[in-house]
């Protein structure tokens, strides 16, 4: 397969960059603060001063950035994507982002000649270093074709959905409901600990039960220690509840408990915990509560 660009160097975009290149793979890559990619260089990387740099050389672009401000920018500013966008080039965008931005995205990238797919992911570091994630494609059908070696090594399992927005839309769904878990994981824990019971035994029991998941099992043992090494940072899981919750407001899908959850991440950011992982949310229920474990 042709050689890969990759814009942004974060926590997932990182990961995933470094997993493309140990499956042999070509890759130029960008982070707007360039000595981020010193580590990719390592493992064999080339660094390109600008997206449009990037998609110059590449015939297929990634894009793993942090929100909707950050994917736009990335295209639409001075030596950005759209620059060397172009027919022949493909642009996939696998962050999180709505599904306006998405097509905002697709019509500029489109109306040069090139090709479009949003592919925003399920899974964190973890499954980015693994190459684990679930892709959730949506937009040009052949450029999906075409990166399916990149995504068969990126993921476990590729769904394509469509028209662009859908795999927005999907992702949106997903994080909205693991947030909402989250809330009420840590609101179940606290209650155990009240109560005299012991959290590790409740995290056996829920392991053991038709709620069993890998979210609880993994990230259970760590919020008793109150430990949130990020993995998926707590302002981004935030601005996913917002967006869903903008979703659910643009089809008049009633979402109390999405709402609920929102507000408790949004307390988390209030308190400092915004850089630390998804799960500090915990420290919200009663807060100043320490776990008697």
């Amino acid at each position: 397969m042709e050689e890969i660009g990759f814009l942004g160097m974060g926590i997932m975009g990182k990961a995933m960059a470094i997993n493309l290149l140990r499956h042999g793979f070509k890759v130029t890559v960008w982070n707007r603060t360039l000595s981020r990619c010193d580590e990719l260089v390592q493992h064999g990387a080339s660094v390109g001063e600008t997206p449009a740099a990037v998609v110059k050389k590449c015939k297929y672009t990634i894009a793993m950035l942090s929100d909707p401000a950050a994917a736009l920018s990335v295209v639409f500013d001075k030596d950005g994507a759209l620059e060397q966008l172009c027919g022949g080039k493909g642009y996939i965008d696998m962050s999180t982002v709505d599904a306006d931005t998405s097509s905002k995205i697709s019509e500029a990238i489109t109306s040069k000649g090139g090709s479009f797919l949003e592919g925003p992911v399920s899974g964190s570091k973890k499954p980015a270093e693994d190459g684990q994630l679930v892709i959730l494609a949506a937009g040009d059908k052949a450029l999906y074709d075409h990166v399916l070696p990149a995504f068969d090594v990126l993921g476990k399992k590729s769904f394509f959905l469509g028209q662009v927005g859908n795999g927005a839309k999907m992702k949106l769904v997903v994080n909205m409901v693991m947030g909402s878990m989250m809330n009420a994981f840590s609101e179940g824990i606290v209650l155990a600990d009240k109560s005299g019971l012991d959290p590790h035994t409740l995290l056996d029991v829920l392991d053991l039960g038709a709620i069993a998941n890998p979210m609880f099992k993994m990230k259970g043992p760590a919020m008793i220690k109150h430990s949130y090494p990020p993995a998926f940072p707590l302002k981004h899981q935030q601005k996913d509840m917002r967006l869903a919750l903008a979703l659910g407001d643009e089809n008049a899908v009633p979402m109390p408990v999405a709402a609920a959850a929102n507000e408790a991440f949004k307390k988390a950011r209030s308190l400092g915990l915004g850089d630390h992982d998804f799960s500090a949310v915990f420290e919200t229920v009663g807060k100043g509560a320490q776990s008697s474990t």
